[in-house]
């Protein structure tokens, strides 16, 4: 049967690669070292996956890298035996076919498997590959008599992929360490005994019985009263988290304290965890554009460079005089050493991946590495306050109520109203005045988005939300809610004000710090709340952020959006992800705050921050940064040091040795500098 490519949504070729090659092998040796086939597989987020920590042994992490490298050490040994024997101890039996055989044994253990990929590439159609390139270039080598280059060349590419694929391995290791921190095996009580089963096993409503020390298996609802917990596997912050009785504890925290008892709500494969794990593992599908450009270039470059290879060797015989087939044949060969863009095609998603994984480090998740480009370029912050900028933990300030009404009754109808609501003002309400009275009968309850609710008791209206609501049902109101520095809760029933309520929210402790950061860097920010104007502009003055807007619907919000989209300006949008859906999607890169707090965050925003933090913001930019850096650090580097080689060696100035630095040592400066994204401190 026919093998046919397989491309990507945007060209991009997902077969037949080195790339691909490369990953496969790093992958197996994943599998290798933690002994189970179906287990730790970088591509499978579906299977039970581990750390070293949990309790499931891993081993064999040395000896599988010494057996990535022993085909190399057999090459090198042998080589090395034959240039003794060649330059410093001649013997008269080391000449001949016993010399050509031995040269032969020397490179078969580091040639066999890149002629047999190329030979593999053909017949999938894939001919211009790199693996054709150095079986070409080698096998020419020995054709000429250069046996100890065509040798060394052939062993310098296979080092060189060692460390590649050694280099992808950590790079998805660490990724892996960072984030899958879920155990085997959980503990939960049945008839008040302890049991100890599969975590997958687990139904939602069991009780889990997490003692000091255990990390959490599934995504749960506290019902101990209090319990502190280690997060950092999943927001990358290190101080602990106290969460109350009846709180979201998720996956992969850490209990710190007593005996803590969780009930189980979400099943073990649609955890924020294993969401969170497949969002980064999927991260590298989304290209960005230096990327496949790269790619697309690679493509039609490496046809090119075969050509010209060709024409070295052939053409000079219609213009030199004394031609000599094996000096051009030579110098064509180094040219195709030197021109193969292993460098490239290895080295940029590599970097790519490294800034992934930095960002995960410190609990940022990029859903592409496009994201990474896009974010190192944006020009306008535009943030939402509430949840953003501010705590978003409301609390009810004041209540007037006019004197005509009941106070007790009139609060106890909003809480019962505002109870379905999710909205941070709900919560506070419900803070305030305590349980829900079961008796009063909701009917025809409707939410009005940018507004508020509204609902029926007794057959009666109720109206709770802002004073637009109350002008939108043309309630007449006595005050003016402009000389109120809160958040305003507006109450009318039966077609009459009744009264407010107050609401302050206080401002998060690294938000200054965060506008300061993003002036640094050369970035305007942006403040749009549905919140009071003056509320917005009483925080954004304190923020330092000159251009704030409040009072703004949706709509409203994408309109401003699209207002700095006419300048040409590159937009960020950070909000919730949900209510801010039309933002994030007109934005060049939507921010979701909280992305724990919602699976419906995770799947809108492009960038999620999991801790609330806005310092996170211009950490996320600087990362894009320092990415993109680097990637056209190895570009250039790559292009410079070929080009220099390549017009030495097509003018004979160049050895096969100077080939093999432009090759594979190009190559491996550029994984090193790659790699480097994953210790920077930002």
């Amino acid at each position: 049967m026919e093998h046919k490519h397989i491309y990507d949504k945007d060209g991009k070729q997902l077969c037949c690669t080195q790339e691909e090659k490369i990953n496969m092998v790093a992958n197996k040796q994943l599998k290798k070292e933690h002994k189970e086939v179906g287990c730790c597989a970088i591509d499978e987020p579906k299977h039970d996956e581990h750390t070293d920590d949990d309790g499931h042994g891993h081993s064999g992490g040395n000896e599988s890298t010494f057996k990535m490298f022993l085909p190399a050490i057999i090459s090198l040994a042998l080589l090395l035996i034959a240039i003794a024997l060649d330059n410093y101890f001649p013997q008269s039996w080391f000449t001949g076919w016993v010399r050509i055989i031995w040269y032969g044994v020397a490179y078969l253990p580091v040639g066999f498997p890149v002629l047999k990929e190329a030979i593999e590439s053909i017949g999938k159609g894939e001919v211009f590959s790199e693996f054709l390139l150095m079986s070409i270039a080698t096998i020419g080598a020995f054709a000429i008599g250069e046996y100890p280059e065509g040798v060394a060349v052939m062993l310098f590419y296979a080092v060189g992929e060692v460390f590649q694929t050694l280099a992808v391995k950590r790079a998805k290791a660490n990724i892996k360490t960072l984030l899958d921190q879920r155990p085997d095996e959980v503990t939960i009580l049945q008839n008040n005994q302890a049991k100890t089963i599969k975590a997958e096993s687990v139904n939602i409503g069991d009780i889990i019985q997490l003692k000091a020390g255990e990390k959490l298996g599934l995504d749960g609802e506290l019902l101990s009263e209090i319990a502190s917990f280690n997060t950092a596997a999943l927001t990358g912050e290190s101080k602990p988290d106290t969460k109350a009785k009846g709180e979201t504890v998720l996956a992969g925290m850490i209990n710190l304290n007593t005996v803590s008892q969780v009930k189980v709500t979400t099943a073990y494969k649609d955890s924020k965890l294993s969401k969170i794990l497949e969002l980064v593992q999927n991260a590298t599908a989304q290209k960005a554009p230096t990327e496949l450009f790269i790619r697309k270039f690679a493509k039609i470059y490496t046809p090119i460079v075969v050509l010209l290879a060709v024409l070295i060797c052939i053409v000079p015989v219609l213009f030199v005089e004394n031609y000599v087939f094996s000096q051009w044949l030579y110098r064509a060969l180094v040219f195709l050493v030197i021109s193969c863009p292993c460098a490239l095609v290895i080295s940029i998603p590599l970097g790519y991946f490294g800034g992934i994984g930095a960002a995960s480090k410190h609990g940022i998740l990029f859903k592409g590495s496009n994201f990474l480009d896009i974010i190192a370029s944006i020009q306008n912050v535009v943030m939402d306050k509430t949840g953003t900028m501010t705590e978003g933990v409301f609390k009810v300030q004041e209540v007037i109520i006019k004197q005509d009404f009941n106070k007790d009754e009139i609060l106890k109808m909003v809480n019962a109203l505002e109870s379905q609501s999710t909205h941070p003002v709900a919560t506070a309400i419900h803070n305030f005045v305590g349980e829900i009275d079961s008796t009063i009968e909701l009917k025809n309850v409707e939410e009005i988005s940018g507004h508020g609710l509204k609902a029926e008791i007794n057959g009666k209206e109720l109206l709770v939300g802002n004073f637009k609501l109350m002008d939108k049902f043309s309630i007449t109101y006595d005050i003016d809610p402009t000389t109120i520095v809160y958040t305003l809760i507006a109450i009318a029933y039966d077609k009459k004000f009744v009264g407010y309520l107050t609401i302050a929210d206080s401002i998060k402790e690294d938000a200054q710090e965060t506008v300061n950061k993003l002036k640094a860097l050369g970035v305007n920010t942006v403040m749009l709340s549905g919140d009071k104007t003056n509320v917005v502009k009483f925080v954004a003055d304190k923020l330092g952020i000159i251009n704030s807007f409040g009072d703004l619907l949706p709509e409203d919000k994408v309109n401003k959006v699209k207002e700095l989209k006419t300048l040409n300006e590159t937009v960020c949008f950070v909000g919730d992800g949900v209510n801010d859906a039309p933002v994030v999607a007109l934005s060049n890169v939507g921010i979701a705050m909280g992305g724990l707090g919602s699976d419906a965050t995770i799947e809108t925003a492009d960038v999620v921050i999991q801790d609330d933090k806005p310092s996170k913001i211009p950490m996320a930019i600087n990362i894009g940064k320092q990415t993109k850096r680097i990637v056209w650090q190895n570009i250039t580097l790559a292009f410079a040091v070929k080009a220099v080689v390549l017009l030495l060696g097509a003018g004979g100035l160049a050895t096969m040795w100077e080939a093999v630095f432009a090759d594979v040592g190009v190559a491996l400066l550029a994984i090193l500098n790659a790699v480097r994204i994953q210790n920077m401190k930002f």
